[in-house]
């Protein structure tokens, strides 16, 4: 379990046994680390060991290009009501951050990446947020695998957990519309689709093949979030932007 070194808005995040170089000292993370304890430098300068939630670890994931933010990852958790015990398959892990937040939830998650290299790095991160247990990162194209999953499903012996169709579909892909077509082979009934796409053309192409699929609760969103400056003179929105991530498609089987 990886634990954070706090001090003075800075921030390190480390395994127990790793040694922390910094211009304050060396220091050595403890076997065993409690949070709220403070751990000094070679040189009498302290840090703060706090354990870290998952908003940290987003911060400290190594990245492969522009990831998920997480609220948008909130909002698919909200609408999806994903959760413990669901089965989840996700596409496009990339960083790992929704396929992060949905095993943070309690859900198991069967992940594809097409990229090797990317695929390894999630698995890093995965590991580095201690939820590797809950992530099977796939390195591959999942419109390549749908027809094993389905068959598989289809097969799927009652005490054969690991055969059953999913309970959430998710897809972060350029080719997500073809998969959305086959989304009701692919999600038990009342499963929930999430789509996330930076491109409002792509959008348009998710939604009618939800609709050509027969899905049901189709809602497409745009995600902005605004800040608020607060002063001694009162509270206004921040016009530093509309902070616009992404597009988002929902539906249900």
């Amino acid at each position: 379990m990886h634990v954070l070194l706090v001090r003075d808005g800075r921030e390190y995040l480390l395994a127990p046994g790793e040694t922390l170089e910094t211009d304050l000292g060396v220091l050595e993370v403890p076997e065993d680390p409690t949070s709220g304890e403070t751990i000094e430098t070679h040189i009498g300068e302290p840090f703060t060991v706090r354990r870290p939630r998952l908003p940290d670890f987003f911060d400290h994931f190594e990245r492969t290009g522009a990831p998920m933010m997480p609220r948008d990852a909130g909002l698919v958790l909200g609408e999806t009501g994903a959760g413990a015990g669901d089965r989840v398959l996700d596409a496009g892990t990339g960083t790992g951050v929704l396929a992060a937040y949905l095993a943070n939830a309690g859900a198991d998650v069967l992940t594809y990446e097409r990229d090797e290299e990317f695929a390894e790095n999630a698995r890093e991160n995965f590991e580095r947020a201690d939820l590797a247990d809950r992530v099977e990162v796939r390195t591959g194209d999942l419109t390549e695998e749908i027809d094993e999953l389905i068959a598989d499903a289809s097969v799927a012996d009652i005490d054969d957990a690991e055969a059953d169709p999913f309970d959430v579909l998710t897809l972060d892909t350029e080719d997500a519309p073809a998969v959305v077509e086959r989304a009701p082979d692919l999600l038990v009934d009342g499963g929930a689709l999430a789509v996330y796409s930076p491109f409002v053309e792509a959008t348009r192409e998710v939604v009618q093949a939800a609709r050509a699929a027969d899905l049901r609760e189709i809602r497409a969103r745009e995600t902005i979030q605004r800040d608020l400056d607060v002063d001694e003179r009162g509270t206004r929105p921040s016009t530093r932007g509309v902070g616009h991530t992404g597009y988002l498609v929902f539906a249900r089987r």
